[in-house]
């Protein structure tokens, strides 16, 4: 019997879909599950099975049971939410990969009360009108940064395209080499502007650019003096960037908008909490006088994903006339949740408390410590002397290309294994329910216990119960 009979004579041991449908298990499914799912599920597995080596199609089991069962695991996986919970042991504490920062209980109660009710979110309750949903938070955020106006939009990188799609249409914008920054995915601020239409003019080196450079490059067709915090990375040494006072003064006198793209939104001058960086402040650039600012919501402002757009009035008049804001606007939950997060700033120390992604930020390392040693207690219990555990010094990282360099002290759990190695473990556990993600330093698996909350201890615990237990090789 040739190969091709081999395989033939093992794949007639499959049944039919219908055959399967009559199985006693399957037919509960379809009790529980559509039905369309069910049976694509099962015309999906038994494809994978008719594809298999003919090594594989030999030591397989061909019963009922047997397949019933997988098409069971496999409906109930299609129907299971992508997006999931997870535990984010990496001490980064805004991790663009896992979501950025965690929103206050402010912010989740109100996005829950808006999923359950109709809102007034394009309603004037005074005049019975139609309104506007950015009236919502407009005057809060104008209060707080001291801007003259606002605009709400989807992301920040939305923001600095709207800016340059309303102002700078076929004309120059002017940057400094050491700006042309990118940012996560290959998004590069070049190709922002390209995509906008707007004529890049780069002035000055990838290290030091002068006040003298952008004058030399200022032409007729010049709309915007662009400014972009390098918050990504840090140029250090023999360096020199314009500042923004001085590219105010030249918009001025040339009749040209300066515009400051800040990326990470702060509100709270953090280097005065222990901080070792300065992270320019959105009230900083205001007072400093340029015509727009833009940054974002999700970073180390610590609510929702959105881009802000906040400076002078008829600058922010004219782009709400672009028909480009209806394409980038944000729905009612983020306008909920954001005004709730930006409330907590009227109190700095409130907002340093309440709000999740600067609370971790800035925990005394005495109760990151704490953390650490309830965890490694229960650890040490577990793993017993199948392993090491201990809890050691190490450095947590800002991340959300916010204050690059910014090194934060912290305890990590660090485990070692004897009876699975560290990539195995550190791939059990992003299988956990919830998974969780730690990060691998000298073949050491380390949890670090500044983005673990309390009340994941106990996660953790169980997921390495189940570890131990496993009969991993």
């Amino acid at each position: 019997m040739n190969s091709k009979d081999n395989r033939s004579h093992y794949l007639q041991q499959l049944p039919s879909v219908d055959e399967l449908l009559l199985y006693p298990p399957i037919k509960n499914l379809l009790e529980s599950y559509p039905r369309i799912v069910v049976v694509n599920s099962i015309r999906k597995y038994l494809q994978e099975i008719r594809e298999y080596t003919e090594e594989r199609l030999a030591k397989f089991d061909f019963s009922l049971d047997n397949l019933s069962s997988n098409i069971s695991k496999l409906v109930h996986q299609r129907l299971t939410p992508s997006l999931c919970k997870v535990i984010n042991a990496t001490g980064v504490i805004i991790h663009t990969n896992l979501g950025r920062s965690l929103l206050c209980s402010q912010a989740k109660n109100i996005i829950n009360e808006m999923t359950d009710n109709y809102c007034n979110l394009e309603f004037d309750l005074k005049t019975g009108k139609r309104g506007k949903r950015n009236s919502h938070i407009e005057s809060l955020v104008c209060e707080l940064t001291t801007g003259e106006a606002a605009l709400i939009v989807n992301n920040n990188a939305a923001a600095v395209f709207l800016i340059l799609d309303t102002f700078a249409f076929k004309k120059e914008v002017i940057i400094s080499r050491g700006q042309l920054v990118e940012i996560g995915g290959s998004f590069r601020i070049p190709d922002v502007m390209k995509k906008s239409g707007a004529i890049m003019t780069e002035v000055g080196t990838t290290n030091k650019t002068h006040l003298s450079d952008y004058e030399k490059a200022v032409t007729p067709k010049t709309a915007i003096l662009l400014r972009v915090h390098t918050s990504n990375y840090k140029v250090i040494g023999f360096s020199k960037q314009v500042s923004l006072d001085d590219l105010v003064t030249l918009g001025k006198k040339h009749d040209i908008l300066v515009v400051d793209d800040l990326g990470s939104g702060v509100l709270i001058d953090l280097q005065k909490y222990g901080l070792k960086s300065h992270e320019p402040t959105v009230q900083e650039s205001i007072k400093a006088g340029v015509d727009l600012v833009s940054f974002s919501g999700d970073k180390l402002l610590g609510g929702p994903q959105a881009g802000i757009i906040v400076g002078k009035k008829k600058h922010i008049d004219k782009i709400k006339k672009n028909p480009l804001v209806r394409a980038l606007r944000v729905d009612k939950l983020c306008l909920a949740a954001l005004e709730a997060t930006l409330k907590l700033y009227y109190d700095k120390e409130l907002a340093l408390k309440k709000i999740p992604t600067l609370n971790m930020l800035l925990s005394h390392i005495r109760e990151v410590e704490i953390r650490a040693h309830n965890l490694c207690k229960g650890l040490k219990e577990i793993v017993g002397d199948k392993g090491e555990v201990l809890v050691e010094d190490d450095i947590s990282q800002v991340g959300g290309g916010a204050l690059p360099g910014e090194e934060i002290p912290t305890k990590v759990v660090s485990i070692k294994l004897n009876n699975l190695s560290i990539d195995k473990s550190a791939q059990q556990l992003r299988l956990n329910n919830p998974p969780i993600l730690a990060r691998i330093s000298k073949d050491k698996l380390l949890l670090d216990a500044r983005t673990i909350r309390e009340e994941e201890i106990e996660i953790i615990k169980e997921a390495f119960k189940r570890i131990q237990q496993s009969k991993l090789p």
